[in-house]
């Protein structure tokens, strides 16, 4: 008991100490809750911590070989993680600009990770809101339906124009409260040495 007293000790030091992280965390907890009350992830948000994360990760490098290209590689990866599925219509723009900021706080290190997270937070999110509306079969009707289409596409060759005459929508899961919740998960448990 006092090994996890002393790790959460050790977190809450580090986000008093640690600027980046007290300031995604604050992001990503007013972004679960615009997403969550609006459905919409303000530009303005994104922005300004991608620019937070940048222009901190290349003054104060979070480890040596860190910096501002560790930074926008983590951005890019981040972005490049949730393209596709912002493409075939499965999450909004705001939820993949959401997972570039993240990415631009955590580097190329750390965002991969933090997308795995993500996405167990929200297939868990996604399951429990088909369940609780009785629409499981037709989500997962949808799904397979977005993963044919991906393979079909990516085997021809083609660029897939991101209309899919999908069956009735199970309804919007705002995907900023998983991304906010897994990543933040992420964090921590890799400071407990968790992850």
């Amino acid at each position: 008991m006092t090994n996890e007293l002393d790790s959460l000790l050790e977190l809450l030091a580090m986000l008093i100490m640690d600027p980046r992280t007290a300031v995604l965390f604050v992001l990503l907890m007013l972004a679960a809750v615009l997403d969550y009350r609006t459905y919409r992830i303000p530009n303005w948000l994104t922005l300004t911590g991608v620019i937070f994360a940048l222009v901190y990760n290349t003054a104060y490098p979070a480890l040596p070989h860190a910096g501002f290209l560790w930074s926008f590689g983590g951005l890019l990866v981040g972005l490049a993680t949730m393209l596709p599925l912002y493409v075939f219509k499965v999450m909004g723009a705001g939820d993949a600009k959401l997972m570039a900021m993240v990415g631009a706080f955590l580097g190329l290190s750390d965002v991969l990770y933090a997308v795995v997270f993500t996405f167990i937070v929200g297939g868990v999110a996604a399951l429990a809101f088909a369940l609780f509306h009785r629409a499981f079969g037709r989500m997962m009707g949808n799904i397979k339906e977005v993963a044919e289409t991906m393979v079909i596409s990516a085997m021809a060759g083609i660029t897939p124009d991101g209309r899919i005459a999908s069956r009735a929508s199970v309804g919007k899961l705002p995907y900023g409260v998983s991304i906010s919740i897994g990543t933040i998960l992420y964090v921590v448990a890799k400071h407990l040495g968790f992850a």
